[in-house]
């Protein structure tokens, strides 16, 4: 390994990383946060059988896992506007990347709802409390409990997703690595270094899954 292509890799590193930390976590945090609000809707609205509601979430939920997110973020960047509505390109991300992920999330949760026994319904009917209180105090603690690991993998999952932002000029830590190969040509070790950093995130968020999971076990 040269020294030319050492400076570069030490270089590249810091902007890399920089940008990891500045762009990529919060686009992941804020992309992720709202998919949870967005799945946790859909996820009770279908379990509550609400008429209309229901049919519409299936939609939803339809349509976003029967297409690419890469599409997706091209419709929403570069095809909106079209029809005159124009949003820049992190937004966009998060618009999509929060859509996309609630989808699959709403799944996860609504499984996991489903998996708490009917009588937890009854027992609460029973000491007097109404259907959100049920929802509330009741099942939605025991279905988190288990929809946790596969929200976590979900996570871990739009870490890596998020690369895809730099398709709609979103200047993460992967645009960086391509605006650097571009310029240096050093294209396999500056793609292998991206590639590090993401891996080093995403082994971080796998620790934390499983000191959290030993906790929920705990108690």
């Amino acid at each position: 390994m040269s020294e030319h292509l050492v400076e570069i890799l030490i270089s590249g590193f810091g902007e890399m990383l920089k940008q990891g930390l500045i762009v990529t976590i919060p686009l992941t945090v804020i992309s992720f946060a709202i998919a949870m609000v967005i799945a946790l809707i859909v996820a009770i609205v279908q379990v509550a059988n609400i008429p209309v509601f229901k049919q519409l979430a299936r939609f939803y939920v339809w349509i976003i896992r029967g297409t690419p997110l890469l599409v997706q973020l091209f419709i929403v960047f570069f095809g909106l506007p079209s029809l005159g509505i124009i949003i820049d390109a992190f937004p966009s991300a998060i618009i999509v990347f929060s859509i996309n992920t609630g989808a699959y999330a709403s799944e996860t949760i609504r499984a996991a709802i489903e998996a708490v026994p009917k009588g937890q319904f009854e027992a609460g009917y029973c000491v007097g409390m109404n259907y959100i209180q049920i929802m509330r105090r009741i099942i939605l603690p025991q279905a988190m409990k288990t929809a946790f690991p596969p929200l976590s993998n979900s996570l871990i999952g739009l870490v890596k997703d998020t690369s895809l932002a730099a398709s709609i000029t979103v200047v993460d830590m992967f645009l960086v690595a391509q605006r650097i190969a571009a310029r240096t040509y050093e294209t396999f070790a500056l793609y292998l270094e991206v590639a590090l950093i993401y891996l080093l995130f995403c082994t971080v968020l796998t620790k934390l899954q499983t000191m959290i999971e030993k906790r929920l076990k705990i108690e």
